[in-house]
């Protein structure tokens, strides 16, 4: 003990301290960690403690009632019908969204067309002033496009930002194929296109019967055979799939052979050529037979044609 009656310390026990307080980051560590488990223990306990409402996000009220705001808003948008008005109107939202950013429609290239209008095209490919590029379906326009009968073949094709270009193919209408009271537009090889609706193509060779759109090339053949007679024809009939009846402008039938028809429509053009046969008061000339003409008088021609043969009668009769 030293006077003070305190026992006297060795510099070296009391310097032990100071040498644990310099020691690396493991001490300090330990105490955090333990200070932190004793934290959440505590926040834990808390926690537990608080009431539901006061454990709810601050503001939680004011979005709970702009939601339910935004979800009467819509629900009422939508069972107004005002939905399908803007629809009706503008288009689809995302269509909408994409001509606000640049990406409508502002030019369609249409190539390879001949019989078929602009609009038609558009309307077919469904194509308007509320579609946009972005969302454009141009597989499925294609399929559309080839879906109408004039169509044979369609490519279709997005040009970004806001073009579309259209090329086709068109089948060619060669002649009109009338069957059982129905009138159908034909193909070369006689594949019908369409039923015939509109007065485009009233130009065109017309062939009645039925299979006579199949054989409409021999039809086409024959007026060519029938020269400067041709612009008289109006249509041809098949007959028991054998042989052509020809009919005229002035309802006047042709019975054409069954083995070369070419040459009884050349006669013909020649007959009319030298006696006006067309003009007579004749219902039918039959050019079956390769060495005679037969003809059948219309009613009027047969009384007319009769009373001149009275008068022959008479007149040999007061001459003898």
């Amino acid at each position: 003990m030293d006077g003070g009656g305190r026992l006297p310390r060795s510099m070296n026990a009391a310097a032990v301290p100071a040498r644990r307080s310099l020691m690396p980051a493991a001490g300090p560590q330990l105490l955090v960690g333990e200070r932190s488990r004793r934290w959440f223990r505590s926040s834990r306990r808390s926690a537990v403690a608080l009431p539901l409402w006061q454990r709810l996000p601050q503001r939680i009220g004011t979005w709970l009632a702009l939601g339910f705001l935004g979800l009467s808003i819509g629900t009422g948008f939508v069972q107004g019908g005002h939905v399908e008005t803007m629809q009706e109107n503008y288009g689809e939202p995302r269509h909408m969204l994409a001509r606000l950013v640049g990406l409508g429609v502002d030019r369609v290239t249409i190539s390879g067309i001949s019989e078929l209008s602009e609009i038609e095209v558009l309307i077919a490919a469904g194509i308007d002033s509320k579609t946009s590029v972005a969302f454009f379906d141009a597989d499925e326009a294609r399929r559309r496009l080839e879906a109408t009968p004039l169509i044979r073949q369609a490519t279709v094709r997005k040009l970004y930002p806001s073009e579309i270009a259209i090329t086709l193919t068109e089948r060619e209408p060669f002649a009109l194929w009338q069957v059982k009271g129905d009138l159908f537009l034909i193909a070369a090889d006689g594949t019908v296109i369409d039923k015939m609706d509109d007065g485009r193509f009233a130009h065109l060779p017309l062939v009645v019967g039925p299979d006579a759109n199949t054989r409409a090339r021999e039809y086409v053949a024959l007026l060519a055979d029938a020269g400067p007679l041709a612009p008289r024809i109006r249509a041809a009939s098949l007959i028991a799939g054998r042989r052509w009846n020809l009919k005229l402008d002035n309802g006047m039938d042709i019975r054409l052979p069954e083995i070369a028809p070419g040459e009884a429509v050349k006669r013909l053009a020649g007959l009319e050529s030298d006696f006006r046969l067309l003009d007579k008061d004749l219902l039918a000339i039959d050019l079956r037979q390769p060495d005679r003409v037969v003809m059948r008088l219309t009613e009027e021609g047969a009384a007319t044609r009769a009373e001149q043969l009275k008068s022959k009668t008479k007149k040999k009769g007061g001459e003898a």
